[in-house]
């Protein structure tokens, strides 16, 4: 009998491993290691975050610049419809183009269409060697900028963001020492990974960039680490200091430097004195909107914040997905039609609505 937590051996051959969806983000990169593989997502919360809920939220992480978020990792799947129908497909095909493609329709749904049990994944080479800049900026425009030259780097695995506020929220958090002997407004994290060290092409890269206030390189685990620790302790260090408001929205990366710009005028509005910490996936024009301090004015904030993010011509949901607390702001980021399209998609597969009443599509309309 399969269980939700197996992880069945890995296909080297097809570079392919089928898994239940119980299993978590760091057995299953452990899983694939063992092989000599690896799997093309990443993100902080890996010890907790399942394959059933990265498929279902279409997760995207770190690597996205790289591989592409969870859809792009899914090959196949099986799921439980709301009438007790188990539709499955885990043959992994490379082409197989034979009508609708349920594996991707059910990606990303949020558990609204059938319950994810099995997942046919994805893997990807496992690459060694790696190296992690950590750069001070003056401003967003100037990580814009630097990313820019970055892409051209075939090793390139990962652009993040975070800004001042959040570091030094990190660093007395985390008991980290300063970065540099200044603070910065931004700071842009790079890393690269290659199949040999890249360390020398990211410092030729970090070379050629007028941009830089101040940076640092680490090619060894312990370096890697701790400058890793700068960003992904973000969420931990906001967690710890208060009940946050937390968004997660993109934008096109032109209009990322005025989204920033815009967020802590546009909170003090609804919630004066309330903390913006922002931190993201710079490739993606992904910002996490955390806002400590709101006090009782968090719907008033989730609203200024998405209506703002609305007026740039972005996403009200990057990678976390709309579920209930943003189903009333999905006309924000889609169409009457698409809503209209997605509504008689959810009533063919659940007509009685058993399936996450409310996720996604706000219930009573």
């Amino acid at each position: 009998m399969t269980r939700l937590v197996d992880l069945e051996p890995v296909d080297v051959l097809e570079a392919q491993v089928t898994v239940g969806a119980g299993v978590t983000l760091e057995k299953l990169q452990a899983h694939a290691r063992a092989a000599g593989l690896d799997f093309g997502v990443d993100l902080a919360a890996r010890s907790a975050a399942t394959v059933g809920g990265l498929v279902a939220t279409n997760a995207g992480g770190i690597r996205v610049l790289r591989y592409g978020s969870m859809r792009h990792q899914v090959t196949g799947l099986s799921a439980v419809l709301a009438d007790g129908t188990v539709v499955s497909r885990l043959t992994g095909l490379a082409k197989d183009n034979t009508g609708y493609d349920l594996t991707q329709l059910l990606a990303g749904s949020e558990g609204t269409l059938g319950i994810v049990t099995r997942v046919r994944l994805r893997l990807v080479p496992q690459l060694p060697g790696r190296a992690v800049a950590l750069i001070g900026l003056a401003g967003t425009e100037d990580a814009l900028a630097v990313l820019a030259r970055a892409r051209r780097l075939p090793s390139l695995a990962a652009a993040e963001v975070c800004y001042a506020e959040g570091v030094a929220l990190v660093r007395s958090y985390a008991s980290l020492g300063a970065p540099f002997a200044q603070s910065f407004p931004v700071y842009l994290l790079l890393e690269c990974a290659a199949g040999t060290d890249p360390t020398d092409e990211l410092l030729e890269l970090l070379g050629e960039c007028d941009e830089l206030g101040d940076a640092t390189v680490a090619s060894d685990v312990a370096g890697r680490t701790r400058l890793w620790a700068y960003r992904e302790a973000h969420t931990e260090a906001i967690s710890a200091a208060g009940v946050p408001v937390k968004l997660d929205v993109s934008v096109p990366l032109g209009a990322l430097p005025g989204l920033v710009a815009e967020l802590p005028p546009t909170v003090e509005k609804v919630a004066p004195g309330a903390r913006t910490i922002l931190f993201g996936h710079l490739n993606e024009g992904n910002l996490h909107v955390n806002v400590l301090d709101t006090g009782t004015a968090g719907t008033e904030v989730t609203d200024a914040v998405l209506n703002l993010v609305a007026a740039h011509r972005g996403s009200i949901s990057s990678e976390h997905g709309v579920g209930r607390a943003k189903a009333r702001w999905l006309e924000l980021s889609r169409s009457p039609a698409e809503i209209a399209t997605m509504r008689r998609i959810k009533a063919a597969l659940d007509p009685n609505g058993l399936l996450n009443p409310g996720v996604l599509l706000a219930a009573g309309e």
